[in-house]
């Protein structure tokens, strides 16, 4: 298997899109002759041409709505709205179109198309390039929402995605584009199963901690803190928000009847205030020995300074703290 990055496997995987469906493009803003803000669709150009990868004006608007149109047209396109925090200017096209067209058409009409975003921060891009929108889209009927964590993962979810035939909408965290490890480059998938499936990529039987995108990478390497030797710690990557595996979290608190969910996006409506909500409507909440915990970032906008911003979002210490508390509650 080849070493690379998540930037890479994302590239891989979209050459794999573009390779199999002659019918997809790529669309947005300076992902031609740029390369895209992050580099993920270097080289794109040269060897797909401009039908395919579409380099546009700078007009979110604009671009999903050319996604919406030629997905109920039959293409499949994948688009790139750059910073996610820009999809707020395509709300209109992916909540109020792509999101209801199957619906309102009867099932006449399906609308696969993916809408990638670089979300979150940690790389000082301040309040308007730094948010975590997630469960904006997860609050709309008719969007699947794709949180990946790391090279494989980055890589097989998008290939799930494309083979999807609803709107996705693809968050892909800053911070995780130049982590690197060895990548199956698998076929395409036959279908899109892998979506709303969690993932234990830590089995423990003390407490459950799950999370999302990036977050995920920082609780792993929380849980190697030598003060926490003593514990055992489930660790669940979420993956996918929209449908969200609630029932995997389940199991694993029936088990460790302890549950921290850990995000970088304030608590405030988010995925974790629902996934705590489910986890204590449902039969494990007998098993629980406490109340379940949110570690999430503050309710502020994003700082672009380094100190304040790690402020905001929960860093390794702030989990180490919160595990000990939890433990401790006992």
């Amino acid at each position: 298997m080849p070493e690379m990055t998540t930037g890479q496997a994302i590239k891989e995987a979209l050459s794999l899109c573009l390779d199999s469906n002659d019918t997809t493009f790529m669309a947005g803003e300076d992902i031609g002759v740029y390369g895209g803000a992050f580099g993920v669709t270097d080289g794109l150009l040269e060897k797909y041409g401009e039908e395919r990868i579409k380099d546009t004006p700078i007009s979110e608007d604009v671009i999903a709505g050319l996604a919406v149109g030629a997905a109920i047209t039959g293409s499949k396109p994948i688009v790139e709205m750059q910073f996610s925090d820009f999809i707020v200017n395509a709300m209109d096209p992916i909540v109020n179109q792509a999101a209801k067209l199957h619906f309102m058409y009867g099932g006449a009409v399906n609308v696969p198309m993916v809408v990638r975003g670089a979300s979150g921060a940690g790389t000082g891009a301040a309040a308007q390039h730094s948010q975590s929108l997630e469960s904006w889209f997860c609050h709309v009927p008719g969007l699947k929402v794709v949180t990946p964590s790391n090279p494989q993962n980055a890589y097989d979810l998008l290939l799930a995605s494309f083979v999807d035939p609803n709107p996705i909408i693809f968050m892909e965290h800053k911070l995780i584009y130049k982590l690197k490890s060895d990548v199956n480059l698998g076929p395409m998938p036959s279908d899109s199963s892998a979506l709303g499936k969690s993932k234990v990529v830590k089995e423990g039987s003390d407490i459950t901690i799950a999370s999302y995108s990036n977050m995920v990478n920082t609780v792993i390497n929380a849980t190697k803190d030598e003060s926490l030797g003593k514990y055992s710690i489930e660790v669940i990557d979420l993956l996918t928000l929209s449908p969200l595996d609630s029932e995997k979290i389940i199991e694993s608190v029936e088990k460790t009847k302890k549950l921290l969910v850990c995000q970088e996006a304030p608590a405030s409506s988010s995925i974790g205030s629902t996934l705590i909500s489910e986890v204590v409507s449902s039969r494990a909440f007998k098993a629980l020995t406490q109340a379940p915990e949110i570690l999430a970032g503050l309710h502020s906008p994003m700082p672009s300074a380094k100190h304040l911003e790690t402020t905001v979002i929960p860093q390794e210490e702030d989990i180490v703290k919160k595990i000990k508390e939890m433990m401790s509650n006992e």
